[in-house]
C-alpha cells in the first residue's frame, strides 16, 4: 500500500516491482500476489490495461490510518483508557499535531476563550508572564488537555499495537 499511496495514481505490478527492487530483491509474482490480495480485501481497485492491471488505492493513507485507530478504539472495553494509553505513546510533536487537528475540527467558533485575560495580554496592569501562567496554566493549551506519558491508569504497555489485538497485524 505504501507504494500505491506514494504515487497517488494507478500503478502496475511492474512499476511497484521496479520500485521495490531498488531496495531489495523481490519476485514479480510476489508483488502481483500482494496487489491481488489488497484488491480482494477492497483496499485497491483495479482496471485492466491490456494483459495487466492498474491498481489504485480506494482511500488515502490518512483515511486508512483513521479507520484503524477508530476500529481499535471502538473495540476497547475502556475507550478512555485506550485514548490515554495512545496519547501517552505520542511524541510532543504528535500531541501538537493532535491539538492542531482538534482545532481544525472544532473550528474557530468552538475554540474556548482563555479564562484569564492577562494570559492573552501580558502587558496588562500587574501582569507578568509568570503570574499569567500561575493563574491560567492552560492558557496556551485551551483546545486539548493531553495526559502525561507516566499516567498510572495506562494498562497498555508502550510499544504494544492496540490494532494488533486478536492476532491481526493491521496489514
Amino acid at each position: 500500500m505504501t507504494r500505491v499511496w506514494k504515487w497517488n495514481r494507478p500503478v502496475t505490478v511492474r512499476e511497484v516491482l521496479e520500485d521495490l527492487q531498488q531496495e531489495r530483491s523481490i519476485a514479480y509474482t510476489t508483488v502481483m500476489t500482494v496487489l491481488d490480495n489488497l484488491h480482494q480485501k477492497g483496499w485497491v481497485r483495479r482496471e485492466a490495461e491490456g494483459r495487466a492491471y492498474r491498481y489504485e488505492a480506494v482511500s488515502t493513507r490518512a483515511a486508512y490510518s483513521a479507520a484503524l485507530m477508530n476500529e481499535a478504539w471502538t473495540q476497547s472495553d475502556n475507550p478512555a483508557a485506550a485514548l490515554v494509553a495512545f496519547f501517552g505513546m505520542m511524541s510532543p510533536e504528535q500531541r501538537e499535531a493532535l491539538r492542531d487537528a482538534v482545532r481544525m475540527v472544532q473550528g474557530p467558533e468552538e475554540t474556548p476563550a482563555p479564562q484569564n485575560p492577562t494570559a492573552e495580554n501580558p502587558t496588562a496592569e500587574n501582569a507578568t508572564a509568570e503570574n499569567a501562567a500561575v493563574e491560567n496554566p492552560a492558557a496556551e493549551n485551551t483546545a486539548v488537555e493531553m495526559p502525561a506519558a507516566e499516567n498510572p491508569a495506562v494498562e497498555n504497555p508502550v510499544g504494544e499495537n492496540p490494532a494488533a489485538a486478536g492476532g491481526e497485524t493491521g496489514r
